[in-house]
């Protein structure tokens, strides 16, 4: 896939992403969880989504869970938002740096 495609894709499934974690989701784990960067890859098959989560280790650990057991749903939703051939295969990562708005 062409470069500033994968860009595109990438920050449109950013986009969809936050706003169904941060609206749509009642779990009251993902409460204080932002969509920091996903980077899809060339073929884009896999997407690594970075989350920036406030609290301590273990809320930060139970997020990051929580969105794992959702990550069938989540591409499910994608596929329904995106028109896209391959949805990528979601893998969520904390972001150690998050420059998060106060």
């Amino acid at each position: 896939m062409d470069e500033r495609r994968t860009l595109r894709v990438s920050e449109a499934v950013r986009e969809e992403l936050a706003e169904i974690i941060g609206f749509e989701m009642d779990d009251p784990r993902l409460v204080d969880v932002d969509v920091t960067e996903v980077t899809v890859s060339p073929d884009s098959r896999h997407a690594t989504v970075k989350v920036a989560c406030r609290g301590n280790e273990r809320r930060q650990n139970q997020a990051i869970a929580a969105l794992e057991h959702a990550a069938g749903y989540l591409r499910r939703e994608l596929a329904f938002r995106l028109l896209l051939r391959h949805v990528p295969e979601l893998h969520f990562d904390r972001d150690k740096n998050p420059e998060v708005e106060s």
